[in-house]
């Protein structure tokens, strides 16, 4: 899949394709076909970095409900002749999840249309998943025929069926095609469910990789056996060296960290640090100037594990260097730091602003530290991070750190945060936002009385106005 092309923040397609709370208040004060045409395209084309974590279905869905809007384009793009062709659940994951929040507000349109694709569709196990949680017995049982008869009556076919029960998100229709009146449905579904079942086991009682017993020199094999693959194992093997090195192995894991091969040293560092061995830290600053690639990323990512005094008060000599082990000792300064360490993580977070843009990895943890440490002198950066980057998580790490250094954010960004696509900010923004402003008040209610709010923010809104929703 390629990354999603975002357009600017200030426009309505760039803050829908955000998920920002402000994308849904301008599209209800904007003209009906020009919300509804940047709604279909954020819908049709998912505008997410990570599909897979960043949440946009709930957004979506109820904006749907406020414009009124019909299903039209979602129906075109989930039976377009491209569906047979491109079967990636990326393509219509975002078009089903919104259906399936409709169909549960009582949309019937979108029941109809789930129901059909399940039945139809190349991503039918994604359809029947949001089927699961919605439709009532009579319609589950109805799709078993079309169902089941995807899968051909051979052994081919039976063994793709097991695996299409045992890797099931919902077990539900399954269930119910278990005890099916019809006994051809039944006793398939039955069969799969127990082959299902038996290839679990078998998966669980496979040996992967090494186990206590091996050498050290095994290890070290094994980690350099994965990076010739492709594969970083360097983890796994650190934990696996853990359990077969002794005292008296420390001078090899020692020499393997300093000159050993790429798969050795990674593992080594790795141990060394997770031990808080005295030499870990020089270790890992000679492999930074010396290691390639693999090794350096390795030896920064063991660096910011270790949680000693020690490793902190390198961090602080470290902090301002221009290379991989600065940035890695500016984020154990956000998460570990005091206040005294304010300005190195104010100096690491815009440089990673100026440097790698408001999208950078890195501010995950300097935007969680610059809250942390409550440096209000980091509100600007913070509230351009807000603004600017396309990752939902991360703004909403942002708008915590903000309700932590910005005195304005209650007036301000915690407003439009009621109608954030993430729940951990809506419900920052349920603890936050001033009720002076009519549409907080508004939104508060209708968040308090929606069954599809997560309860966390029900909580906080319940917090602020009290179990019954007309104490505001």
């Amino acid at each position: 899949m390629f990354d999603p092309v975002i357009a600017p923040s200030g426009t309505l397609l760039g803050l829908l394709q955000r998920g920002r709370g402000d994308g849904t208040l301008h599209a209800l004060t904007a003209p009906r076909s020009e919300a509804l045409a940047a709604l279909n395209q954020c819908v049709l084309n998912d505008p997410r970095h990570d599909w897979q974590v960043e949440n946009r279905s709930l957004y979506y869905a109820r904006l749907y409900l406020d414009l009124g809007g019909e299903l039209d384009a979602i129906e075109a793009h989930l039976f377009d002749p491209e569906d047979i062709v491109d079967t990636d659940d990326s393509r219509t994951g975002l078009a089903l999840a919104v259906l399936g929040h409709l169909a549960s507000y009582g949309r019937l349109d979108a029941l109809a249309l789930l129901r059909r694709y399940a039945a139809h569709g190349s991503n039918w196990a994604w359809a029947l998943d949001e089927l699961a949680l919605r439709d009532d017995d009579a319609g589950l049982r109805a799709l078993a025929a079309p169902v089941l008869a995807r899968f051909p009556a051979d052994p081919q076919g039976e063994a793709e069926l097991a695996a299409a029960v045992r890797d099931a998100f919902e077990p539900r229709p399954w269930r119910l095609w278990a005890d099916d009146p019809r006994e051809s449905v039944a006793t398939r579904v039955r069969a799969a469910q127990e082959a299902g079942c038996f290839d679990r086991w078998q998966r669980q009682m496979r040996p992967t990789g090494p186990r206590p017993g091996w050498s050290v020199q095994a290890v070290f094999e094994w980690a350099q056996q994965g990076i010739e693959r492709g594969a970083a194992l360097h983890v796994p093997a650190a934990r696996c060296l853990s359990a077969v090195a002794g005292p008296d192995d420390r001078p090899e894991i020692v020499r393997a960290a300093k000159d050993g091969t790429e798969g050795a040293r990674c593992t080594a560092l790795r141990y060394l640090a997770d031990c808080d061995d005295p030499d870990a830290l020089n270790l890992i600053e000679a492999a930074v100037a010396t290691g390639p690639a693999p090794v350096v990323e390795a030896a920064v990512d063991a660096f910011e594990r270790m949680r000693s005094v020690a490793a902190v008060d390198r961090a602080r000599g470290w902090a301002r260097r221009p290379d991989p082990l600065g940035a890695g000792a500016g984020r154990m300064l956000a998460c570990l730091g005091g206040a005294k360490d304010s300005d190195l993580v104010l100096g690491a977070l815009r440089d990673a602003v100026r440097g790698e843009g408001p999208d950078a990895p890195t501010l995950w943890t300097l935007v969680d530290g610059a809250g942390r440490l409550g440096i209000a002198c980091a509100a600007p950066v913070l509230r351009h991070v807000y603004r600017e980057t396309a990752s939902s998580h991360l703004r909403g790490r942002a708008a915590r750190a903000l309700a932590a250094t910005d005195p304005s954010f209650a007036a301000g960004f915690a407003v439009e945060c009621l109608w954030d696509c993430e729940e951990t900010t809506r419900e920052i923004a349920a603890r936050h936002a001033e009720t002076g402003d009519a549409r907080v008040v508004e939104q508060l209610r209708r968040l308090a009385a929606d069954p599809a709010e997560e309860a966390e923010v029900q909580t906080a809104v319940r917090s602020r106005i009290g179990p019954d929703s007309s104490a505001v």
